[in-house]
C-alpha cells in the first residue's frame, strides 16, 4: 500500500485490522508467549514498581528501627537482613530493570520501528529478571536471608563466616537479575543502531535515545566484572576453590575491585536514563528544541566514559597508595562538568522558552533541587580527607539517596505521568498529582537531609541501634517522620496513577503535551505494531517540523505499509545515516523464552540446593530450548528480497550486511570480552599480590601439550575461513568447514586433558584455582563455538545457508575465531607468561 498514492480510508482500515491480527498476542494464558516490545517493556515497569514498594517496606522497618537509640524492634541479625534486601532490591530489581522496561517500551516507538530486533530476547530478559527476584526473595522462606550488604563484601559472606546458603541465595538471584540487564541492553544497542526510522540519521536521534545507547554500552561493559566476581565467589562457596582467601593465595580486596568496577558505573547506569526523561520532557514543556543538542550528546559520552575510572572512589579506606588515590579523587570530580553541562543545558532551554507548569515539570523542578544537593555532596566525598572522615556513616547514605532519588525517582515519577496518557489515553488529576509531588518532596528531604549532620556527629551505617549519648536522638526521629510522610506521598502517587490509568480524563488529542518525538505520531494506546506504515523524517523534532506526518502514518504510506505473508516485518536502515537497507522478519509470539528461562531457572536452583547432577540436567535442557529457538526464530524461508514501499526492494536480514543477529553477536562479545578481561584482571592481581606466582613447587602447565592446543585452534579457524570463502561449492565447503568442526574438537580433548591432569589441583591454591577458571572459560568458549559450527553446518545442509543468505555463517565464523582468541590469550598468560616473567 506504501507506493499507492492516495490511498483510501477503507484501505487504511484493513492495513490496521491485518497488521493487528498479525501482531496480537495469543489469548489467556498465551500471553506468556508474547514478545513484543510494548507489553515487555509494561511487564518489566510493572514489575519493577512492585519491587520499588517491597524496597520501600524493607526501609519502613529499619527507619522505625532507628527511630530512638536503644529501639528493639529488629535484631541485629534481622536487622542486617532487612539492610542488605532493601539495597539488593533498589539497586538490582528496581533502578536498573524499570528503566530498561521504559526504553523498551518507547525506544522502538521514538525511532519509528515497529518492535526490538530480537523480541524473544526481550522476553527471555524479563523471565530471568522476575525469576532472579523471585529466587532473591525466596530465601525469607527459608529463614536464609541475605545478610552481607548489597555489596556483600567477602570474608564477610564466604563460607568461614557465613556458613549457611543466605549468600548463595544472593549471588545466585542477582547474578540471574544481571543475564536479564545484559540481554536487554544488547538488544537495545543493536535497535538504536540499525532501526530507526529512514532518514534518521545519528545526529537527529532523540536524545533520548543516546542516552539509551550510552546507559546499554556501560552495562555491556559494567555488568560483566560483577557477573564474575559472583560466579567466583559462588565456586569458592561451592567447591573450596579459591579466589578470595589470604590464606591460600587469594585477596578479599579483589572482590570489591570487581564489585566497583560495576558498582559505580552502577550510579551513571541508573542515573543516565532519567536524564534522558528530563531531556525529552523539558524541549516539550519549554516549548522549544534543546539547547546545545550536541554538548549534551558529548556531555552523555563522557559520563558513561569517566565513570568507569572512579571505582576506587568507593575504595579510599582500604590502604591503597596515596598516589593512586589521588589519580581516583580526580576523575571523581572530573564527572562533575559533563553533569553540569546537562544541567545548564536543561536551564538554559527552560530559560529560553516558554515553560508550562504541568504535572510533570512539578518532580522535574524537584528533580533540580534534590540532585544539585546529591551532586554537592559528591564532590565532597571525591575528596580523600574528607571521605576518610564521613566513610561508612549517615553523611554517605545522605549523598546515595540524594543522587538516587534525586537523579532516579523523580524524573522517573515525571515519566510516569507524561507517558501516562500514551499508555491509557487518559490524563491524571492534577489536584491529587501536585498533593502527592508535594508529600514526596517534603517527606525525602526531612528524611535524607539530617541524615547529613548524623553521619557528620559519627553515626555509622548499617549499624542497628546506637547510644543517646551521640546526641542524634532528634535527627533520627525527624528522619523516621521524614520517611513515613515520603511512603505516604508515593502510595498517593500510586493511587493518582492507577485512577489516572482507569478512570482519568480522556486525552483530548493523541499528543496532548505538543511533543515533537515519534511515539506521540501514534493512536493511544499504541497498536503492537505501533506504526502501520514506517515513516521517514527530516529533523530532530519530526511532530513540529511535519504536523501531517502522524496522517501519513496512519495511512500506511511511506514504508511497509503492508500485511505481507502474515509475518512481522520491520525496517532496518544503516548506522550512521539511515538509509532503509533492509527487511527485518520478526518471530511472532513463542513459549521457547519463557521455557529456556525456567530451564536456567532450575539450573541456579540446583547449583543453591548443591544438586549438582539436577544443575546439570536442566542446563543441558536449557541449551536445547536455545537450540530450539535459534531454529525457529525468524522466517528463513522468507524471500531473498522484498518490496519496501518507496520504490525500493530490499533484502531481508539473512543476506543483509548490518543484519540484526551481526550487530547482537557484535555487542555480545563486547560484554564476553569484558568478563574475560575481568578473569585476567583476578589472575594478574593476585599474580601481584603474591610473594610467588606460581607458588614454588608448581610449575606452569606443560608448554608442548598447551602450544597444540592453541596450533589446532589456529588451523581450525583457518579452516572455517576458507570454507566460508568456498560457500558457492557446496562440496569444497563441506570439506573445509568438516575439518574445522574435526580440529575443533581435538582441540576441545586437549584442553580438557589440560584441565584435568595438566594444573594442580583447584582448591589447593589461589594460582589453581585461577588457572583453571581461565583455562576453563577459553574450553567453554571453544566448545560453544563447535556446537554453533554444528548447528550452522546442519542449516546449510538443509539449504538454508547459502552464498545468497550467509548470515548464520557469518555469526559461526565470528564466535569461532573470537574462541580461539580467547583460547590463545589464555594459553599465553597460564604458560608463556610465568615463564616470560
Amino acid at each position: 500500500m506504501s507506493d499507492r498514492r492516495h490511498p483510501t480510508a477503507a484501505d487504511a482500515a484493513r492495513l490496521h485490522a491485518d497488521l493487528a491480527a498479525i501482531w496480537a498476542n495469543r489469548p489467556g494464558l498465551g500471553a506468556l508467549s508474547a514478545v513484543n516490545h510494548g507489553t515487555i517493556g509494561l511487564r518489566f515497569i510493572a514489575t519493577g514498581f512492585a519491587f520499588m514498594l517491597v524496597g520501600g517496606l524493607l526501609a519502613m522497618f529499619i527507619r522505625l528501627q532507628l527511630a530512638w537509640p536503644g529501639n528493639t524492634v529488629l535484631d541485629p541479625q534481622r536487622y542486617a537482613e532487612l539492610v542488605t534486601m532493601h539495597g539488593t532490591t533498589m539497586m538490582f530489581l528496581f533502578a536498573v530493570p524499570i528503566m530498561e522496561g521504559f526504553a523498551l517500551y518507547l525506544i522502538p516507538k521514538m525511532l519509528g520501528a515497529r518492535d526490538m530486533p530480537f523480541p524473544r530476547l526481550s522476553a527471555y530478559g524479563y523471565w530471568c529478571y522476575l525469576f532472579g527476584g523471585l529466587l532473591l526473595y525466596a530465601s525469607f522462606l527459608f529463614d536464609a536471608v541475605p545478610r552481607g550488604g548489597w555489596f556483600m563484601y567477602v570474608p564477610l559472606s564466604g563460607r568461614e563466616f557465613t556458613p549457611d546458603i543466605s549468600a548463595d541465595f544472593w549471588l545466585l538471584g542477582v547474578t540471574f537479575a544481571e543475564i536479564s540487564a545484559v540481554a536487554a541492553a544488547v538488544e537495545l544497542v543493536v535497535a538504536i543502531m540499525i532501526t530507526r526510522a529512514p532518514g534518521m540519521a545519528i545526529q537527529r536521534m532523540p536524545l533520548f535515545a543516546w542516552y539509551i545507547l550510552a546507559t546499554s554500552l556501560m552495562i555491556v561493559f559494567g555488568f560483566p566484572p560483577l557477573i564474575v566476581g559472583s560466579i567466583l565467589l559462588e565456586i569458592e562457596r561451592a567447591t573450596g576453590m579459591v579466589f578470595f582467601d589470604p590464606a591460600r593465595g587469594g585477596d578479599p580486596l579483589l572482590w570489591q575491585h570487581l564489585f566497583w568496577l560495576f558498582g559505580h558505573p552502577e550510579v551513571y547506569i541508573v542515573f543516565l536514563p532519567a536524564a534522558g526523561v528530563l531531556s525529552t520532557l523539558i524541549p516539550t514543556f519549554a516549548r522549544r528544541p534543546m539547547v546545545g543538542y550536541s554538548w549534551v550528546v558529548l556531555a552523555v559520552l563522557g559520563m558513561a566514559f569517566l565513570s568507569f575510572g572512579l571505582w576506587v572512589h568507593h575504595m579510599f579506606t582500604v590502604g591503597i597508595p596515596l598516589l593512586s588515590l589521588g589519580f581516583f579523587s580526580a576523575a571523581s570530580m572530573a564527572v562533575a562538568i559533563p553533569t553540569g553541562i546537562q544541567v545548564f543545558a536543561w536551564i538554559a532551554t527552560l530559560w529560553s522558552g516558554r515553560p508550562e507548569l504541568r504535572v510533570p515539570m512539578l518532580y522535574v523542578l524537584g528533580f533540580f533541587f534534590v540532585f544539585v544537593l546529591g551532586g554537592l555532596t559528591g564532590v565532597m566525598v571525591a575528596f580523600v580527607p574528607f571521605d576518610w572522615q564521613v566513610h561508612d556513616s549517615h553523611f554517605v547514605v545522605a549523598h546515595l539517596h540524594y543522587v538516587l532519588i534525586g537523579g532516579l525517582m523523580f524524573p522517573l515519577f515525571a515519566a510516569f505521568y507524561y507517558w501516562l496518557p500514551l499508555w491509557s489515553g487518559r490524563m491524571s488529576q492534577r489536584s491529587t498529582a501536585g498533593a502527592a509531588f508535594w508529600l514526596i518532596f517534603i517527606g525525602f528531604n526531612l528524611t535524607f537531609l539530617p541524615m547529613h549532620l548524623t553521619g557528620m556527629l559519627g553515626l555509622p551505617r548499617r549499624v542497628y541501634t546506637y547510644s543517646s549519648d551521640l546526641g542524634v536522638d532528634v535527627l533520627n526521629m525527624l528522619s523516621t517522620v521524614g520517611g513515613f510522610l515520603f511512603a505516604f506521598g508515593v502510595g498517593a502517587f500510586m493511587l493518582d496513577l492507577l485512577l489516572g490509568w482507569r478512570h482519568g480524563v480522556r486525552a483530548a488529542q493523541a499528543n496532548p503535551w505538543q511533543a515533537s518525538t515519534l511515539e506521540w505520531s501514534l493512536p493511544v494506546p499504541p497498536p503492537n505494531y505501533n506504526f502501520a506504515g514506517v515513516p521517514a523524517v527530516a529533523s530532530r523534532d519530526p511532530l513540529w517540523d511535519e504536523p501531517r506526518l502522524p496522517k501519513l502514518i496512519a495511512f500506511g504510506e511511506r514504508y511497509l505499509g503492508i500485511a505481507r505473508d502474515g509475518a512481522r516485518e520491520m525496517l532496518g536502515t544503516s548506522p550512521l545515516d539511515g538509509r532503509p537497507e533492509q527487511v527485518i522478519r520478526l518471530s511472532n509470539s513463542s513459549w521457547w523464552p519463557l521455557a529456556a528461562a525456567l530451564a536456567t531457572a532450575a539450573s541456579f536452583i540446583g547449583v543453591l540446593g548443591s544438586f549438582y547432577l539436577l544443575a546439570l540436567l536442566a542446563l543441558a535442557v536449557a541449551i536445547g530450548c536455545f537450540v530450539g529457538w535459534a531454529w525457529s526464530t525468524g522466517d528463513r524461508r522468507a524471500p531473498d528480497r522484498l518490496e519496501a514501499g518507496g520504490g525500493l526492494r530490499l533484502p531481508t536480514q539473512y543476506a543483509a550486511h548490518n543484519a540484526p543477529g551481526w550487530w547482537g553477536l557484535a555487542v555480545f562479545l563486547c560484554a564476553d570480552a569484558t568478563a574475560f578481561a575481568a578473569l585476567l584482571f583476578g589472575y594478574v592481581y593476585l599474580w601481584l599480590s603474591a610473594e610467588a606466582w606460581p607458588p614454588a613447587g608448581w610449575p606452569p602447565p606443560a608448554a608442548g601439550p598447551a602450544l597444540l592446543f592453541a596450533a589446532l585452534l589456529v588451523a581450525s579457524s583457518a579452516a572455517i575461513g576458507l570454507a566460508r570463502a568456498s560457500l558457492r561449492r557446496a562440496r569444497l565447503f563441506r570439506r573445509w568447514f568438516g575439518a574445522g568442526l574435526g580440529l575443533g574438537l581435538l582441540a576441545l580433548a586437549l584442553a580438557g586433558w589440560i584441565l584435568l591432569d595438566g594444573l594442580p589441583p583447584p582448591t589447593a591454591h589461589a594460582y589453581a584455582s585461577v588457572s583453571a577458571s581461565v583455562l576453563g572459560f577459553a574450553w567453554l568458549h571453544v566448545a560453544l563455538a563447535w556446537l554453533v559450527a554444528l548447528f550452522v553446518a546442519e542449516r546449510h545442509r538443509r539449504g538454508w545457508v547459502d552464498a545468497g543468505r550467509p548470515l548464520e555463517l557469518r555469526v559461526a565464523q565470528v564466535l569461532w575465531n573470537y574462541a580461539v582468541v580467547v583460547a590463545v590469550l589464555a594459553i599465553a598468560l597460564l604458560v608463556l607468561f610465568p615463564r616470560v616473567l
